[in-house]
This record gives C-alpha cells, structure tokens and sequence, in this order.
C-alpha cells in the first residue's frame, strides 16, 4: 500500500474510533477530549498492538510515523492558536486577586511534590534517561504536575453551562492564569534539557521578546486593523484568514527557533487577537477541521508511544500510582485551600480545585516533548499519560457530583450576555 493510501486508511480508522468513543462517553457526560485520549492508548500497542499485533504493524509500520507526526504537530499549533482566541483577559483582570491565588497555589504546591518525586526517581534509575541531571528530572516533573488543561476545563464549564456563575468564571480565570504558567515553564523545561546556561537565556529572552513584539507590535499594527475591518462587515474579510495562518506559521518558526515549542507562540498569537467578529470567525474557521482530523491524529500518535506492558512489576505500578496521587492531592489541596483562604465557600472551592485538577491535552504535550527530546523513558511516559487520562476522566463526574448540589449557580450580570462559548 503506497504511503498516501494508507496515510488515509489511518485517518479513516483513528476518526471512526475516536468518534464512537465519543458516543459512550458522552452518556458518561465526558467531553470528546477524553475519548479521543482513550483512543489513542486503543489504537496504540496498548491494546491493538497487543490484541493484534499483525494488524497493528500493518495499519501503523514504523515508517508511516513521521507523517502522522507532522501532521499532529500542525494540529497542535492550530489548537493552541484556537485556545489563545479563547482566553479570557477580561476574567483575568475582574478575578485577578483570587485567582492569582489559586492559580499560583495550584502551580507552587504540586511543582514543589513533583520536583521532590523526581528527585527520588532519579535516585532509583529507570524514569530518566541516563543524560538527565537531577534538576532537569526536577524541572520536568514539576511541570507535568501543575498543568491545567484550560481547554477541558473550559469544555466542561461550556456543557455545564455556568460560564457566567461565581464557580465558573473564577475556575476560568485561575485556569487561564495556569495556562500562561504552564508555557513559560515549558519554557524553562525545554531550555534547560541543552544544559547550555546561555542557550537557556536566550530561550527565555526570545520568549519575552515575541510577547513584546507580538502585543505592542503586531497586534496594533496588524491585528487590530483585521479585526476593525471584520467588526465592520461582520464577517471575516477574504484575506484576514491568509494573513492569519501566515502569521501563525511565522510565530510558531520563530518560537521554535529561539528554542520554545511551537504552541507556545500559537498561544500568544491567539491571546494577542482583539476580541469580536475576528475571534469568532476565526474559531469558526479553525476549530472544526483541527478539533475533528488534526487533534486525535495528536492523540493517536501519543498513544503509539505509549506501552503500558512497561508497567510489569508491582512495583511500578506502585510508582504509578504515586504519580496519580501526588498530581491529584498537589493541585486539588493547594487550589482548594486558596480558595477558601480568598473567600470562597467550602463547596465552590471543593468544585475549582476538581476543575484545576484535569491534565488533559496540555499534560500529553509536556510528555510529548519530554519523551522527543530525551528527557524521560518510555516507562515515565506511559506513567504520565495513565495520569493524564485519569486526572481529566475524573474531572467531570466529580464536579457534576459537587456542582449539581451547590445552590450558588446564578449567572452573574456583568458576565450574562457574554457567556464563555
């Protein structure tokens, strides 16, 4: 079978899969993130491969993998450029002080846990690639136990429909603050794994310098005039959507180049675009061919990395979960107690701290890049995808569970014509 036959075969078999999933999920009131996660460890090695081996070397032969993986990259950027327009900046400066609070906690406590796990990881061998000095283990694990997924969480508050509730707006806000976190620590994460201290400077810097030049240069020049003329038609104009992908591909190279992943400057684009008909055209535009083909071949590709036959002692599956516990019991008690500490009641903080607690897509992307780039074994990636699956599996029936009996549900009226989409 030539390459763009099968290239196509595996399209057709990763959207079937992925998309009847999503039917038993939905009755599980579960977003299709989470089938779509679940269908990368089915179609991985997991599973078919270990179910049908033969099928599974012919539907995903090694040498099919790079197309599958560029592909899932385009998704990637696409997706984060999509939850930068989906930003809220004005959630962020009306619950500023509490959620400042409960993103930090949520960041502090569970970096603190996971940087002293790695530590011992590192100690006892086999989590880390031999390159990896402690504080790279350190760094990583940290990041990977204080992401939130901003766009499960943002998924769920959608289907719930309380984007304009106390609950809802202040998860947003502190999840949203949690997102811009979590790049700049991927910043650092990925900059560090070259132990070069310049490298890592000039990463950071680079970072910084694309903010600047992006917010107070771009988007006044650019973006503001594309959005005034979309505001007037009310549509998107013919060549906005041109100028858009070619300004994305332009901020995802220069990001990569400085040495930040692309999605990092996806994000800042999309955060950068004024609010308005641009926005929501370019949502319209974007989100449907990345949500529906481009994200799961991302999940897919994450599940063919994932071999959970690594996992054949009790001891590691011991280890396992530890990870899970440390991830759930670092962001679940910090962002709870912060909460109450700014004033919120027992049960709203109870329903953020179980919104904060889903890793979702942006955890898969951490690993992702860990497990490219060197830093951990094929073993702590299918400990951390366990984790991730299970953090944002269990996100959603727990809230329901807290939310649905909480009597503090109004939709507040700054926020009621403009509810979170």
């Amino acid at each position: 079978m030539s390459d763009p036959a099968l290239l196509f075969v595996q399209i057709a078999v990763i959207l079937a899969v992925c998309r009847a999933l999503g039917v038993v999920f939905a009755r599980l009131r579960q977003p299709l993130v989470v089938a779509e996660m679940v269908g990368g460890f089915v179609l991985g090695p997991s599973l078919l491969g270990w179910a049908a081996p033969a099928l599974h070397a012919r539907l995903f032969p090694g040498a099919s993998l790079h197309t599958l993986y560029v592909l899932s990259q385009i998704g990637l950027v696409l997706y984060m450029f999509c939850v930068g327009l989906e930003f809220r900046l004005d959630l962020v400066a009306h619950y500023r002080r509490r959620a400042l609070a409960v993103s930090a906690a949520g960041i502090a406590v569970p970096f603190a846990f996971g940087a002293a796990l790695a530590l011992v990881m590192t100690r006892s061998g086999g989590f880390f690639t031999p390159a990896v000095r402690p504080i790279q283990g350190m760094l990583f694990m940290g990041a990977a136990m204080s992401i939130t997924a901003f766009p499960v969480l943002a998924r769920i508050i959608a289907e719930r429909g309380i984007g304009g509730t106390t609950i809802g707006s202040l998860s947003l806000a502190a999840g949203a603050m949690d997102d811009a976190a979590a790049w700049v620590t991927f910043a650092v994460v990925l900059s560090s794994v070259t132990g070069n201290a310049a490298l890592a400077v000039g990463a950071a810097g680079g970072a910084l310098l694309y903010v600047a030049i992006t917010w107070f240069g771009v988007r006044p020049a650019v973006l503001a005039r594309v959005a005034a003329a979309a505001d007037r038609e009310d549509a998107l104009p013919p060549a906005a959507l041109a100028i858009m992908l070619a300004l994305l591909g332009c901020a995802a190279w220069l990001t990569d180049a400085v040495g930040i992943h692309s999605v990092f400057g996806a994000f800042v684009l999309g955060a950068s675009v004024p609010r308005g008909v641009m926005t929501r055209e370019l949502r319209r535009a974007i989100e449907p061919l990345t949500t529906t083909l481009l994200v799961p071949l991302f999940f897919v590709y994450s599940g063919l990395n994932t071999r959970l036959l690594l996992i054949d002692s009790a001891g590691l599956w011991l280890t396992t979960a530890v990870v899970f516990l440390t991830a759930c019991a670092g962001k679940g008690l910090a962002c709870w107690a912060a909460a109450r500490a700014t004033g919120a009641t027992a049960r709203q903080a109870l329903a953020i701290a179980t919104l904060m607690n889903a890793r979702g897509m942006v955890e898969l992307i951490l690993v992702n890049l860990g497990l490219q780039r060197g830093l951990i074994t094929p073993t702590l990636f299918t400990m951390l995808v366990l984790m991730a699956i299970g953090t944002t599996l269990m996100a959603g029936p727990v809230f329901s569970v807290i939310w649905e009996r909480a009597e503090d549900d109004a939709v507040e009226p700054w926020l009621a014509a403009d509810r979170v989409p």
